[in-house]
């Protein structure tokens, strides 16, 4: 059996961050740390900044007054800041910068009058975030949609997206929009690690017999690549560990691709082909990133207070 191993894989620039301001507030605060959801949708890192001493909630009214809490990745909506400041809660924002971008747009476009579209999947936390934002509709590509053409013009419609979802998926419902409003506005919004993972991953299924993704079962872009995984033709599963691996996946199997999504450490990929034992690993790279992001000013300002 031979691995071919993805690059991109595993962690992002904004879970990067995200991990590094729960640590750096641990560091300045002390225990208790708060974090409401999950700093990203992995359980190893989760319990891994558990241990540091951070406590995950789902709401903000869970969390005592006075407090210090790390907003997760995947942003949250304007009442949760609203209640934060009302108990008196320190808020360190960890939202993925790339999701405040659309945030940001979901506002600009509002305060312009635009009518807005949002593709993602309902209940995920990112879109319970970005639907906060603003007035608009969702259509979650996974369900069967109708769009009726209002009275409003074209220019009038922008479509936004959930950063993690599948390029092909999104594309396709972006063109059923599109028959209805020619002439609306796209963003663009599924991020770049998103991206290039999807896009080496497809190119992968090309090389193997099947494609092992490593990362959460809640988390989107691991699902997306299993996705898109499955759609290029090629029998993929998704798995957290090694321990989920069915014996009956491997029979016949010579090439095995893996890869992982961007909230899961790379420790589980190696433990994986640790325990795999093949004869030979291939690293199969096709995209360079060297993408890092900064603290955000208002978090380093109350960061250094």
């Amino acid at each position: 059996m031979e691995i071919y191993l993805a690059n991109p894989r595993g962690f992002c620039a904004g879970v990067v961050l995200a991990i590094d301001l729960v640590e750096i507030a641990l560091e300045k605060y002390g225990s208790p740390v708060y974090v409401k959801h999950q700093i990203v949708h992995n359980p190893v890192v989760v319990s891994e900044v558990e241990s540091k001493g951070a406590i995950t909630v789902e709401n903000v009214k869970d969390i005592p007054n006075n407090s210090v809490v790390v907003f997760s990745a995947h942003g949250s909506p304007p009442e949760d800041y609203a209640l934060a400041k009302k108990k008196n809660i320190t808020v360190i924002d960890a939202t993925c910068p790339l999701v405040t971008k659309v945030h940001n747009e979901a506002k600009k476009y509002s305060r312009e009058g635009k009518n807005i579209i949002l593709v993602g999947h309902k209940g995920h936390q990112e879109v319970i975030g970005t639907s906060g934002q603003a007035n608009m509709k969702i259509i979650d590509d996974r369900e069967k949609f109708q769009l009726e053409k209002e009275k409003s013009k074209d220019k009038d419609v922008v479509v936004l997206s959930q950063t993690t979802l599948s390029v092909r998926d999104t594309q396709q419902t972006v063109d059923k929009i599109k028959s209805i409003y020619p002439n609306a506005t796209i963003r663009n919004d599924i991020c770049y690690a998103t991206t290039n993972r999807q896009e080496v991953t497809v190119k992968l299924a090309k090389k193997v017999d099947l494609i092992l993704v490593v990362g959460a079962s809640n988390s989107s872009n691991c699902n997306r690549l299993r996705d898109v995984s499955i759609q290029s033709g090629t029998k993929a599963y998704l798995i957290n560990s090694y321990d989920e691996i069915n014996p009956d996946w491997l029979k016949g199997i010579e090439k095995i691709g893996l890869t992982s999504g961007a909230s899961t450490p790379d420790k589980l990929v190696y433990e994986i082909i640790k325990k795999l034992n093949p004869s030979n690993v291939y690293k199969f790279d096709d995209i360079d990133e060297d993408i890092k992001f900064e603290i955000p000013r208002k978090v380093k300002e109350l960061l250094n207070e």
